[in-house]
């Protein structure tokens, strides 16, 4: 019996803000394939393709996730498969309910929606980790914690949330959260 893959949902935008954002989205996409993550997202270009082509050069599998009836365009040539929902609500759930791993990067409206309802899916559905990454999510992180938009209460904890400036920081981040638990022989 083989051990399920691991997914990592990765919103980032068609539009990238800077080529700095373009190579930290193709490395973050390696590191994911190199881990052996399946990776998900919209499927297009931009950002995702960068982190798709990344993966897919580590030997990845890229799954894009899509409406159905949509015309957005082709996707892009390193998805592997696509799946494609009758609805908003089911594409958000299709990236929260199986993700192990969220990782949001700069965008448009259309990132912007998909990352605050990773927010309050984290929040009260499931914690699953939601990694800002990159200078325009960090930004973006900032305004929203200045504009009290996005703050942490007893009941409201924030700790799915990090924020990760540069791929030096996300490796870090993957090797810890790819770590073996390790049990003492008191806890067994």
């Amino acid at each position: 019996m083989s051990e399920k893959r691991k997914t990592a949902t990765f919103f980032g935008g068609v539009v990238p803000a800077s080529d700095v954002e373009r190579d930290l989205a193709y490395n973050i996409g390696a590191g994911l394939g190199a881990a052996g993550f399946v990776l998900q997202h919209g499927g297009y270009n931009g950002l995702m393709e960068d982190a798709a082509r990344g993966a897919a050069n580590r030997g990845g599998h890229v799954v894009a996730v899509s409406l159905e009836g949509m015309k957005w365009g082709e996707f892009n040539p390193y998805i592997g498969a696509s799946v494609h929902l009758p609805t908003m609500g089911e594409r958000l759930h299709r990236f929260l309910d199986t993700a192990d791993l969220v990782i949001a990067m700069g965008g448009g409206v259309g990132t912007l929606h998909e990352l605050t309802a990773a927010v309050w899916y984290a929040g009260n559905i499931r914690p699953v980790p939601i990694w800002l990454c990159g200078p325009t999510a960090l930004r973006l992180a900032a305004f929203l914690r200045t504009e009290r938009w996005l703050f942490e209460t007893p009941t409201r904890p924030l700790s799915f949330l990090s924020e990760i400036p540069d791929i030096e920081g996300f490796t870090r981040a993957l090797s810890v959260f790819e770590a073996p638990s390790v049990v003492s022989a008191g806890d067994r």
